[in-house]
């Protein structure tokens, strides 16, 4: 029986598989997550679409047996069924794990919040954090269990509290110091989390905070304004929902990309329209791949009531998102999402749909958490402070074993001290091992200096105050500071080896520049008046004079104006001209045509209009033959006013000579013209055309069309096609843009290179744009040869890396005036287990690396490899989200900040305004830093082992019975106050070098480099010094006072006036050596040094009376007058410091006179006032490659040839091989000859959301653009 489709309808029974139908009722009950789970999605995998099924009657046809969202007159049921249906098995159902977002409807659903956080700590996770950073610290760790220890009683000789107390001020410092470092962090964050974007929530718009932004709410982004998360492109200004987005935050690429929305909400640009709007959107879970997306959108705007009626009782049983089905599916893909980090361009406005929120969203994904990095100095301070452990256990294991043997063999000798008497206690006290074991740590404990560690978080902090303070690290134009956000890691700045940066807005500024060009053989653009435009009035004055190269400049300069993507728009305020460009190339050339009067002013599907000067010319668009970096070149195929057909070409000046006519006019001239270019590291274009007649552009007109509609091999089949009209051309002259650097770029790249330090730049610009800044920011010159690796699998990459390993000979492995350029493709093989090696052993024998096209991933991983596998401090540092990653694997992150996103800045470990700053900040700041933290570690374990050794000492002459012979206050305030001043001093104000000697002599930098002033030699030489110091000064004052002193009131020395002799002569002594090893003194440094000793007389002046003011210290009484009164201790106070200090004296005499370093000859030539100028030992250049000889090599290897060692090889027809002399071609190590890599750049996007022809046939400038609300 044939039924109505509505009957059937109203009779079907909704069904869901049953797994959904359990997830959908947990999905609508109160029992939900707070924070959606998301599990790892597998890369392309298919979208289970959801669906509703309809059980038909038996008799029903079968069109009808299919899916509800199919079948386009379905009504939903009035009234719900009287009873649940069965729930059968559908293979249509959503994978649990997709995300499901309504349009315009409340999310029950909690996602993640907006909010990010780049901080260490937060007030729940500050205290288990902090204290586990801090108990990372092997001194830490033992001074704990000294302080447990000590709460032992009858255990400690020194008190409960003297370890408990420091540790606890020690502990509050670093916790005030890493708060006030995290607070900025949190300001930081705040900045971001508070920006404003406008969002449409019930019906109105609303400025909404970023990190209130929740899934599901529509926001309208404006020009120049970034995404505040993952958005879904709804429409925009723009035709058909089209948009430009610049992600060089997230990948580094320079040129501008084209997003679309889905047809589906390209009309939807009235806020009338955003509030009927809605749908749904389902897509996958949360993922860290940048390029890649997948989902589905489904629009009903204009639903009934009875519809609306439906969803709010029927799906009370079942899940909103199947309300939707009987909706169509739109697909949506990578051409369709705005990624959170990335900026809108040359857009008026779009509306977008929040998918993925906070750390959901891509950008943040990319990133890690913030790492608890620690400085090579700590840790080598770590292993020396076990090492010492293990000395102070054995010194203890001695003294224990010592006491024992001694009280057996003495108890009846000296029986007075009562051995044999029994009483509480007693026994335990005096002869239990493991208590006199404990004794013996306690009193040892200090071997490991407690006031090292406040006094290093101390020094370090002013020391990024310092570089904070720093006005040479001042930015005027955006008013910022450097700003270093951590200071445990000051002492790495002077150590770095390799050194890891971004391109794109850290070494260059995002600016396109037209500087100079080439037409008809001569050179225009040498006029320096003006740097922000091209300004030779040569051009127009020889085009107006009918110069015999005015036909050439007329065709330049329409050329420069006619073939290109630019969309031309008019501020309606000003009336001026602005160039919509997703290549800033194409941007800067057709804003130098219109500095030359020949003005782009309208774009339609048709046709374009250029006011040359002065009078309007229509050329009419045949046909655009797009750029790819596979051709290396752009045409434009146009019929001019007089109706003749041009073929406008520009590109890479080998494809542009290749195809030259038989005029060969200008060749020479302008090849000797690019070479110029190239040689300053200016992006170089050749500009040609040809003109067609109309029969060959018909015929070659329908071979274009069956070649742009074929089904196989398209791309192919339209290269072929463009390779018969590409031909003949005739060269017009060269173009040179210029990618702006950031201000003193070159010159710090070349001093920081003199100071030894091997840079890599990691960008995801293009191969020809890396080489090219390469060469402007003087990383790479034209003496250089070059390794290019540009592979597309596994196989090959290793070949490539196996043949350039083994060209290398010997020199593997030492570092070659070569410089390695790999791209992103070649590195992720290059990065495999197979291949790590071969590349690293590369890599490393390279002087400069360019690494090209890598993703914010592989930037990282580059990082941890080098830092892993080498023996050396690595730094990187980034402008763009996408360098987060590589900043926090880094040892020392820097973020450059005041322009971009602030996201680098926020994960940095130190933030500057310019790139040229870091050559103070490491040269300087970082090179005194470790000078500093190197001197002040060695000299608080030099100090303190210096006093307690002295203890072992005693132990000799008191039957190791652990007293002490020091008062116990003043043991317990050597450190805090006699000898707190000069560490302080040395590690604040002492330098080697003035700032400016250290900026002109980069070669200084090594002696920090290599890390000399501290490592295991060096510290174990200062221990033993100590060790020779605590000998002279305990045993020669014992020796003093061998005889003992009577004074007249009848009392004789004991063990505190020998304790009070030796702790004057060690405050001396060391006072003394801290004078020796600060170079640089200031009234500061007078002060501490002097001040220490001072202080200690009059602490020992003041202490010797306060047994008669308040009761305490009553061993100390007189001790003053005692000591103060004898002979023998003014003549020890002369004769005993200066013997201990003597072989100190000598030994830097010696080192001065006979094995001066750089260091201390440009010591000495500061101080004399010469001029100072040390020879670097870095290899000389070479003799530079020029053009012709570049494009003459290539030319002999696509003949066969192979260029080797500067001699042409070629191969007869008899096998043998002939040589003939190329002087002018020099070694040059290629992975494949017909890389070209000197000069060219094009920045521009290949494969976009919509195809270049497509894209300026798209726009009409005529008509008004909508406004939007």
């Amino acid at each position: 029986m044939n039924r109505s489709s509505s009957a059937i309808a109203e009779s079907a029974l909704v069904a869901v598989q049953p797994g959904l139908a359990a997830a959908l009722n947990e999905e609508s009950s109160s029992k939900r997550p707070s924070q959606e789970q998301h599990p790892a999605v597998e890369k392309n995998a298919p979208m289970a679409p959801v669906a509703v099924e309809v059980a038909i009657e038996m008799d029903a046809p079968d069109s009808m047996k299919r899916l509800v969202g199919v079948t386009s007159d379905y009504q939903p049921l009035s009234e719900p069924p009287p009873e649940e249906p069965a729930i059968p098995e559908s293979p249509y159902s959503p994978s649990p794990h997709n995300r499901l977002i309504f349009i315009n409807k409340t999310e029950s659903q909690k996602f993640c919040s907006n909010e990010i956080s780049t901080a260490k700590y937060n007030l729940f996770t500050f205290l288990p954090k902090f204290l586990f950073e801090q108990f990372r610290k092997y001194a830490n760790i033992f001074f704990l269990f000294i302080a447990l220890m000590q709460q032992i009683p009858n255990v400690s000789p020194t008190g409960r509290y003297t370890t408990a107390v420091p540790l606890m001020l020690i502990l509050s410092v670093s916790a005030i110091k890493e708060i006030i470092e995290d607070i900025k962090r949190h300001r930081a964050d705040g900045n971001v989390n508070n920006r404003l974007v406008a969002v449409h929530r019930n019906g109105k718009w609303m400025d909404v905070r970023w990190k209130d932004v929740l899934v599901g709410d529509i926001v309208k982004v404006d020009d120049g304004a970034y995404f505040p998360a993952d958005l879904i492109l709804l429409s925009s200004s723009e035709p058909q929902a089209m948009c430009y987005i610049e992600t060089s935050n997230l990948d580094g690429e320079t040129n501008l990309k084209l997003r679309q929305g889905s047809p589906a909400t390209s009309s939807i640009v009235t806020g009338e329209k955003l509030t009927e709007l809605r749908g749904m959107v389902e897509c996958e879970p949360p993922n860290r791949f940048l390029y890649e997306f997948v989902g589905n959108i489904r629009i009903g705007s204009n639903i009934s009531a009875k519809r609306d009626a439906f969803e709010s009782k029927f799906m009370k049983k079942i899940s909103l998102s199947l309300a939707w089905q009987h909706l169509d599916a739109v697909p949506l893909g990578p051409d369709q999402i705005l990624l959170r980090g990335a900026c809108l361009k040359n857009t008026s406005w779009i509306y977008g749909l929040v998918i993925y929120t906070g750390h959901q969203s891509k950008l943040m994904l990319n990133s890690t958490t913030t790492p608890l990095k620690r400085s090579n100095v700590e840790k080598m301070t770590n292993k020396q402070i076990l090492l010492l452990f293990l000395l102070l256990v054995l010194l203890s294991l001695v003294c224990a074993v010592a006491n024992h043997i001694w009280v057996l063999s003495n108890e009846d000798a000296h029986w007075y001290l009562f051995f044999h008497v029994k009483w509480e206690y007693g026994d335990l006290v005096r002869t239990n091992f493991g208590y006199n074991l404990l004794t013996f740590i306690i009193l040892y404990n200090n071997l490991i200096p407690i006031s090292l560690q406040v006094t290093l978080e101390m020094v370090k902090f002013v020391q990024a105050i310092f570089i904070n303070w720093d006005q040479d690290m001042y930015y005027e134009r955006t008013k910022t500071h450097a700003n270093a956000r951590t200071s445990n890691l000051n002492e790495e700045l002077g150590q770095i080896k390799f050194l890891f940066s971004d391109k794109t807005g850290t070494l260059t500024q995002n600016i396109m520049r037209f500087s100079k060009c080439s037409i008809a053989g001569i050179i225009y653009g040498n006029n320096e008046e003006s740097k922000e435009k091209f300004n030779d009035d040569r051009v127009l004055k020889n085009l107006q004079s009918e110069h015999e190269t005015a036909p050439i400049i007329s065709d330049f300069l329409m050329l420069l104006a006619v073939c290109h993507t630019v969309v031309p728009q008019i501020d309606e305020n000003t009336g001026e001209i602005h160039y919509l460009a997703s290549s800033p190339d194409e941007a800067a050339l057709v804003k130098a045509a219109k500095e030359m009067k020949h003005v782009f002013t309208t774009r339609t599907p048709d046709y374009v209009v250029v006011d040359m000067l002065g009078q309007p010319a229509k050329y009419l668009i045949l046909n655009v033959l797009e750029f790819t970096s596979k051709r290396k070149r752009m045409s434009v195929i146009v019929r001019t006013p007089d109706n003749r057909i041009l073929l406008l070409c520009k590109g890479a000046d080998n494809v542009i000579y290749e195809r030259l006519g038989s005029d060969k006019t200008y060749t020479e001239e302008t090849l000797s013209h690019l070479e110029q270019f190239a040689s300053v590291g200016l992006r170089t274009l050749c500009l040609a055309k040809t003109e067609i007649s109309e029969e060959f552009y018909k015929e070659w007109s329908n071979t274009f069309y069956k070649a742009s509609t074929a089904i196989q091999d398209r791309e192919q089949k339209l290269e072929e096609v463009a390779e018969l009209i590409e031909k003949d051309l005739q060269l017009l002259g060269a173009t040179a843009i210029e990618d702006r650097l950031q201000d003193g770029v070159p010159e710090t790249i070349d001093i920081l290179s003199k100071a030894d330090i091997k840079i890599w730049v990691l960008t995801g610009d293009k191969q020809e744009t890396a080489i090219n800044i390469g060469y402007s920011c003087k990383l790479l010159n034209h003496s250089m040869d070059l390794v290019i690796i540009n592979e597309n699998s596994l196989d090959t990459t290793r070949d490539a890396l196996v043949r350039h390993k083994a060209q290398f000979g010997e020199m593997l492995g030492k570092e070659n005036y070569v410089g390695l350029i790999i791209d992103g493709q070649s590195l992720k093989y290059a990065l495999t287990c197979d291949c790590k090696q071969d590349f690293l052993d590369i890599a490393l024998s390279c002087r400069a690396v360019i690494c090209c096209r890598v993703s914010p991933l592989q930037k990282a991983e580059l990082v941890e490899l080098v830092k892993v596998s080498q023996n050396a401090i690595t730094l990187a540092i980034g402008d763009g989200a996408n360098d987060v990653g590589m900043i926090q694997a880094a040892h020392v992150g820097v973020g450059i900040s005041g322009e971009e996103g602030l996201q680098a800045a926020c994960a940095s470990d130190y933030s500057i305004a310019q790139f040229r700053f870091l050559q103070k900040l490491l040269l300087v700041h970082g090179a005194w830093s470790y000078s500093r933290v190197c001197k002040l570690i060695l000299y608080c374990f030099y100090k303190n082992i210096c006093l307690y050794v002295i203890q072992f000492w005693f132990q000799l002459s008191n039957g190791y019975s652990g007293q002490i012979l020091f008062e116990r206050w003043t043991l317990g305030l050597y450190n805090v106050i006699f000898t707190a001043a000069p560490p302080i001093a040395m590690g604040l104000f002492d330098r080697f070098c003035s700032a400016e000697t250290m900026m002109k002599n980069p070669i200084l930098y090594k002696d920090s480099q290599t890390g000399n002033l501290f490592n295991v030699v060096t510290f174990w030489v200062w221990i033993t010094n100590a060790i020779f110091h605590a000998i002279v000064l305990f045993w020669m004052t014992v020796a003093t006072l061998r005889y003992d002193v009577a004074f007249p009131d009848g009392k004789v020395g004991d063990y505190l006036f020998l304790g009070n002799f030796v702790y004057t002569y060690v405050v001396i002594t060391v006072s003394f050596k801290a004078g020796l090893e600060i170079v640089a003194w200031t009234w500061l440094t007078h002060l501490a040094i002097w001040g220490s000793i001072v202080c200690w007389f009059m602490f020992l002046v003041v202490y010797s009376h306060v047994y008669e003011l308040i009761g305490f210290s009553a061993e100390m009484t007189g001790m003053d007058r005692y000591v103060l009164s004898c002979s023998l201790f003014w003549f020890g106070l002369l004769l005993i410091p200066f013997t201990a200090l003597l072989r100190d004296i000598v030994w830097k005499v010696i080192r001065r006179e006979f094995f001066k370093t750089h260091r201390q000859s440009v010591q000495e030539l500061e101080k004399a006032h010469k001029e100072i100028k040390i020879e670097s030992t870095l290899r000389k250049k070479l003799r530079p490659i020029s053009e012709r000889a570049r494009l003459l090599s290539r030319n002999l290897m696509n003949l066969g040839d192979r260029i080797v060692g500067g001699r042409r090889t070629q191969t007869s027809a008899s096998g043998d091989t002939a040589h003939d002399s190329l002087s002018e071609v020099p070694i040059h190590i290629v992975s494949r000859e017909n890389i070209h890599y000197d000069g060219f750049a094009f920045s521009q996007e290949e494969h976009g959301a919509v195809n270049q022809a497509e894209y300026i046939r798209a726009y009409d400038t005529r008509q008004a653009k909508p406004q939007g609300f």
